[in-house]
């Protein structure tokens, strides 16, 4: 991907890139590929009746110790902004900038000498009859919701279309109330019901 990226003499990735999630269904197997820290989720029925959330990706940030000691052995910096403290955010060796908050990404170019790379993680996952929902969601519902949070939207609705567009109304409400003078991040949701 990152090969085509380049190959658009018009496109300027230097500074820019994305994260991605990406599930395949083959019967009853998932196949599912994580870039950067969008997010697997699935909804799974206990035997109590409930939905719980279980999380089938890893959000790859800088702040995992593996993510952030490959950074560091290619001369990127890892360090959080001091108004931001509680995120670890990719720096060039020796300027301030870009200041990536995700250490795997599609783009990005400035930072792919210094640890930023475009594998993703792939993970396997076998369908249970308890399995109810898949939600795939970018780091802009993941931010403001909870797993759980978004677990509890799905279950109020009655198809993947609209779970889908709840989740994005209810991130989009999340980050006015939690961040009214910031811009909000992508939000973007699929979500397949597996039952």
């Amino acid at each position: 991907m990152d090969k085509d990226i380049k190959s658009l003499e018009k496109l300027d990735c230097s500074c820019s890139g994305t994260t991605t999630v990406v599930a395949i269904r083959q019967d009853d197997d998932l196949i599912i590929a994580n870039l950067g820290d969008s997010r697997a989720i699935l909804g799974r029925k206990t035997e109590e009746g409930i939905i719980e959330a279980v999380q089938l990706t890893t959000d790859l940030k800088p702040s995992l110790p593996s993510e952030a000691e490959r950074i560091r052995n290619c001369d990127g910096r890892v360090l959080a902004l001091k108004e931001e403290p509680h995120i670890q955010r990719v720096w060039l060796p020796h300027e301030d900038v870009p200041g990536l908050a995700m250490s795997r990404a599609f783009g990005d170019f400035m930072l792919k000498n210094y640890g930023i790379i475009s594998k993703p993680d792939v993970s396997y996952h076998h369908i249970s009859p308890n399995d109810q929902f898949l939600v795939l969601a970018t780091d802009g519902v993941w931010d403001v919701l909870s797993n759980d949070q978004v677990i509890s939207i799905v279950c109020a609705t009655n198809n993947a279309a609209a779970a889908a567009e709840a989740v994005v109304q209810a991130s989009l409400d999340a980050w006015k109330q939690k961040f009214p003078n910031s811009k909000r991040d992508d939000s973007t949701v699929i979500c397949l019901f597996l039952q």
